[in-house]
């Protein structure tokens, strides 16, 4: 069952969304918008059976998007009987994704930039519903856009109208996530099969789903901190542009990291920042307590070595004394730091340093008997040249560079 999202409101196109919960938003409800000017008869996103020149009008390669929500507990964030914004993500139509696509967009004060633009509607939602766990909201928004916005075609500036004001796409982007989020009460979908946060209860992972399945017309992926439930994807195509396109709603095509049973829907609770540092990765999200050794096979500290030499400190090729790299999350994915900072990909260079605000997501895939540093679902990382004595050289993700590096993750 496909049901079909439209920005600013939900509208059902030949089928009837399965819910009575959800209201279709009307006129006066809609935020000061953009036009795009595109229409949104065509082809979904990832549908297409001829290339699709005109990208403004059509979301490639990002066509498959993921609004992902949060389910914070302790310390706890946004109203108890919500789920919070998490963001909107542009994956690739295979499950492979694309970060930090152009640095020279990475608006900082997005606070300011919601009010100049006639956005205060939309801003004052956000401090309610899209908050970070530590109290950082501006770092928290600024990172979903430089990290992920930025890499929606239908958000370029040459798509927009012209003679809108620079930051006019990272403005629609906040305004068509806060809509789209509108559309998807979790909270209450889960409250209308009888499941509400509880202290004691346990639930399958087939009965959450087939709960949300029932009131939304589509199977989400829900992620779990152990054996509670704490974050969900609703899984989307896109017809027309992400400013004012219609969102088709898929079935999520992978699972998230919950167990089949078992599955705690704790009641939010604490307040305030602190307690924990939220750590993003693909389909999971969890909570760090404090130090101890990482899941599946993951070393919790390690060299990134390559044939010859490894990485310093600041995330550069040397063959000089290796540094020691901090692991956080599990294989399918992870954090790194070094004494330097946190690390991250941005503009496709790797930089570990205390100007990393937000750390990037790693994958290790297991070849030959060696756990293999990814990026993107990718271990082709390169450089310039072959470093030697005290010489560094910058990586960089990809193959666009000379010299090819297979990155190795070695336990210390």
């Amino acid at each position: 069952m496909l049901s079909i999202f439209m920005v600013g409101a939900l509208l059902p196109v030949g089928v009837t969304l399965a819910s009575p919960l959800v209201t279709p938003v009307g006129p006066m409800d809609l935020f000061k918008r953009i036009s795009s000017g595109c229409s949104t008869s065509g082809s979904a996103s990832c549908h297409n059976t001829t290339v699709q020149k005109d990208l403004c009008c059509f979301e490639a390669p990002g066509g498959l998007l993921l609004q992902t929500q949060f389910w914070d507990t302790d310390p706890s964030t946004g109203p108890s009987d919500s789920w919070t914004i998490h963001g909107l993500w542009p994956d690739n139509c295979d499950g492979t994704y694309e970060e930090n696509c152009d640095p020279s967009r990475d608006y900082t004060d997005i606070a300011s930039l919601l009010e100049d633009q006639g956005a205060s509607d939309t801003l004052s939602y956000m401090q309610q519903y899209w908050v970070d766990i530590n109290g950082k909201n501006e770092q928290f928004w600024e990172h979903e856009w430089s990290t992920h916005g930025t890499c929606y075609s239908t958000l370029e500036p040459s798509c927009l109208p012209s003679g809108s004001p620079k930051g006019a796409e990272a403005v629609a982007f906040f305004e068509t996530v806060v809509k789209l989020f509108k559309t998807l009460p979790t909270y209450d979908w889960l409250k209308s099969g009888g499941i509400t946060p509880s202290s004691s209860k346990t639930y399958s992972l087939s009965t959450l789903t087939s709960a949300l399945e029932s009131a939304a017309g589509v199977k989400p992926a829900l992620s779990c901190d152990g054996s509670s439930l704490n974050s969900i994807s609703w899984y989307f195509n896109l017809k027309g542009s992400l400013i004012d396109g219609n969102f088709v709603a898929i079935d999520a095509p992978e699972d998230g990291s919950c167990p089949s049973s078992g599955i705690k829907y704790p009641p939010k609770s604490g307040s305030g920042s602190g307690g924990g540092t939220t750590t993003v990765i693909r389909q999971l999200t969890y909570t760090i307590k404090g130090p101890g050794p990482t899941s599946g096979g993951l070393p919790s500290k390690a060299h990134i070595t390559a044939s010859t030499g490894g990485l310093l400190s600041a995330g550069t090729w040397s063959t000089q004394t290796l540094a020691t790299y901090t692991l956080s999350g599990s294989t399918s994915g992870f954090t790194m730091s070094t004494s330097k900072g946190k690390c991250a990909v941005s503009g496709g260079t790797l930089t570990c340093g205390s100007s990393v605000s937000f750390a990037s997501t790693f994958s290790a895939v297991s070849s030959g008997g060696n756990l293999l540093l990814a990026y993107g679902g990718s271990t082709a990382w390169t450089a310039d040249a072959t470093p030697s004595g005290t010489t560094q050289e910058t990586v960089y993700t990809g193959s666009s560079h000379s010299e090819d590096i297979t990155l190795s993750i070695v336990s210390t």
